[in-house]
């Protein structure tokens, strides 16, 4: 959440009341995260989170704004986008497209401890079984195509070790997308981006809650095994080595799989899906590094964690 729309207080003022949503009391920049310009706004009604989005078009965003709001409404604790009048939830701010939703209570935890995992797992479990009935499609567009394009641009970029890693994970890659058994495997709309700055606890260390998993502008449909490996791949991993942490991610999968219990099929390809997901992460990092954007308070993570991370992945495969 970088800062490259700035957005003026007078014009937050008219969205707000067009949103029926009263005065605004404060609007505070967000300097977190590189896709789009975010701000808390702080209004008579409440807390929001303003989005105004930098990549996506209006055409776009009804998919994960609608996600969105069927998630709330199936009681799942995620922010639900707030209406215009007529029903919209796509609204225009400083010539783009832009959102409004609700800011859930708690902070993101820096480092999750099994209680946190376990919490992490049943929510994904049960997000995995509400989105049965979400009747819109979209692929996750980073997925295997967007890896393919963005992964043959970041060779010119690697040397060494990087490089052949590379080059041998997109051969890898490629090989597992055009297989029957991962077209086989359970799939639907899933969060995709689902990292620990993304969820929110609220309580006492050590009795958290869960309050709240944000950020759906990555969703996508895919499969839930690649879901629940970009959340291994952040959630319990040490981050200065890149391994995983057995315990952290054997809480994690109990608790998921307590709700939704995994296919074997699932559990056979979910050392493919980490080393998916590390390489979605490490190549969307490279490109950042490599072509960056003009914004205030941008903060671009360093590529190399996911080098790391898919690594691990490919030496070390974990099998639950």
């Amino acid at each position: 959440m970088a800062v490259y729309t700035e957005v003026s207080p007078a014009q937050a003022d008219t969205l707000l009341a067009r949103l029926g949503l009263g005065a605004q009391h404060g609007l505070v920049p967000i300097s977190s995260g590189i896709e789009n310009t975010n701000y808390f706004v702080s209004t008579d009604q409440g807390e929001w989170v303003l989005t105004v989005f930098e990549r996506l078009s209006a055409d776009q965003l009804p998919y994960y704004l609608r996600l969105m709001a069927h998630l709330a409404a199936q009681g799942l604790p995620v922010p639900a986008p707030r209406p215009d009048a007529d029903g919209k939830l796509v609204h225009t701010l400083a010539g783009k497209p832009a959102a409004l939703v609700e800011r859930l209570p708690g902070a993101p935890v820096d480092a999750p401890d099994i209680h946190h995992v376990a919490l992490l797992g049943t929510l994904l479990a049960r997000l995995h079984q509400a989105v049965a009935d979400f009747p819109l499609h979209q692929p996750n567009l980073r997925g295997p195509a967007w890896r393919a394009q963005t992964g043959a641009r970041a060779q010119a970029w690697l040397e060494g070790g990087p490089a052949e890693l590379l080059q041998a994970e997109l051969a890898f890659q490629a090989a597992l997308a055009a297989s029957p058994a991962l077209a086989a495997l359970p799939q639907g709309a899933v969060h995709a981006d689902l990292f620990r700055d993304n969820a929110l606890f609220d309580g006492a260390r050590g009795q958290e809650r869960l309050s709240g998993v944000f950020d759906f502008y990555f969703a996508g449909h895919d499969h839930f095994a690649y879901d629940l490996a970009v959340v291994l791949n952040d959630w319990c991993i040490d981050l200065d080595s890149g391994a995983l942490d057995e315990a952290r991610a054997q809480a994690l999968l109990q608790a998921y799989q307590a709700v939704r219990p995994l296919q074997g099929a699932e559990q056979r390809l979910l050392p493919a899906m980490r080393r998916a997901a590390a390489l979605r992460f490490w190549l969307s990092r490279l490109d950042d590094w490599h072509r960056p954007r003009d914004a205030q308070l941008l903060t671009p993570k360093d590529p190399a964690h996911f080098e790391r991370v898919l690594r691990h992945a490919v030496d070390q495969p974990w099998h639950p």
